[in-house]
């Protein structure tokens, strides 16, 4: 259910909507729009009396939701959602005309790797580094990340260079921990499924970067999303997919001169990986300037400046000159589709 609200709605009218909600035992998700305010309705496993709610002040009308994921559908919010992330160097904006860059390793292997390729990535202007503490393997054998350790080392990036960090957790444990030292919290796709994970994400007061899985359906991303959205978390919530198959999700606007980034299931902004995506260096720079042409919100890209020595995912890590001439070529075509780089 859907609670539209009238462009002019004051705050004390929906709060007071929001508590007439939560006073029949359901709960309400007041999400703001460019125009007016919406309210998700959730917990209801039947029909709510629209009567009650259509009366109260403030409110246009009451629409059902058909879609099993309620808040991350167009049909509560139309308009799309931009994600807002502070960082030392200021806000950096995903969705609507921001596209966002992030760059950096697969992981987290000594502060004299970080800060060398921080320091070489910062001349670009990109503004968000990537690298994780903590990296679930296939094999128990293989590099699991330094953890705490590691998110120390991100600090200092940050503090040296003023970068947004952005990390995954693995765990509710990890998760703490990447809530206090980091920017952005990721859930990786081996995890897109664990909800536990996702409903305390959602409880998180930072921004979530959700991972698509590697044999997961639309339905079951969007399904996953909504988990860390209906704990709260609906104001600052992206989605990222590794698969360039995703890329026919992000529909051209048939008209010129018009933005080609409407979506068709979600209003939340996605971003593309080449780097898994692809597995391969030399297709990182042609899937990410296709992933920008149709209308992504954002790319993040392994960037090492000895991938030769890498612990993990040297094989698809370009070189911080390759991201630099990456970063060149996406600001043109961002131009001409009237959008803005990060």
């Amino acid at each position: 259910m859907l609670v539209v609200m009238q462009s002019h709605a004051t705050d004390e009218q929906v709060r007071s909507v929001c508590d007439k909600i939560e006073s029949l035992g359901l709960k309400a998700h007041p999400i703001p729009g460019a125009g007016r305010t919406a309210i998700g309705i959730t917990g209801n496993n039947g029909a709510v009396d629209l009567g009650i709610l259509e009366s109260l002040p403030g409110v246009v009308e009451c629409i059902p939701v058909t879609k099993p994921y309620k808040l991350v559908s167009l049909d509560v919010k139309s308009d799309p959602t931009i994600v807002r992330i502070p960082t030392p160097s200021g806000d950096v904006l995903v969705g609507g005309e921001h596209l966002a860059m992030t760059a950096g390793p697969c992981a987290v292997e000594t502060e004299e790797q970080c800060l060398a390729i921080a320091q070489q990535l910062k001349p670009t202007g990109v503004r968000l580094f990537r690298g994780g503490a903590y990296k679930p393997r296939t094999s128990p054998y293989s590099f699991q990340g330094l953890g705490l350790p590691g998110l120390k080392i991100l600090a200092q990036v940050r503090k040296h260079y003023g970068f947004g960090i952005v990390t995954e957790a693995i765990d509710n444990e990890s998760l703490d921990l990447v809530e206090e030292w980091a920017d952005v919290i990721q859930i990786g796709a081996r995890n897109m499924q664990n909800f536990s994970l996702l409903k305390r994400a959602g409880r998180a007061k930072k921004p979530v970067l959700l991972k698509r899985g590697m044999s997961a359906t639309l339905d079951e991303f969007l399904m996953a999303a909504e988990y860390v959205m209906s704990e709260g978390n609906y104001k600052r919530h992206a989605l990222r997919t590794r698969r360039p198959h995703l890329l026919r999700f992000f529909p051209q606007h048939p008209r010129p001169g018009r933005r080609a980034r409407r979506k068709k299931r979600s209003h939340l902004p996605i971003l593309v990986d080449p780097s898994h995506g692809t597995g391969k260096r030399h297709k990182v720079l042609p899937l990410s300037r296709a992933a920008v042409a149709v209308g992504c919100d954002g790319l993040l890209v392994e960037v090492h400046h000895q991938p030769e020595k890498a612990l993990s995912d040297g094989m698809q890590s370009i070189l911080p000159t390759e991201f630099a001439e990456l970063l060149s070529e996406i600001k043109q075509i961002a131009q001409v589709l009237h959008r803005r780089v990060n």
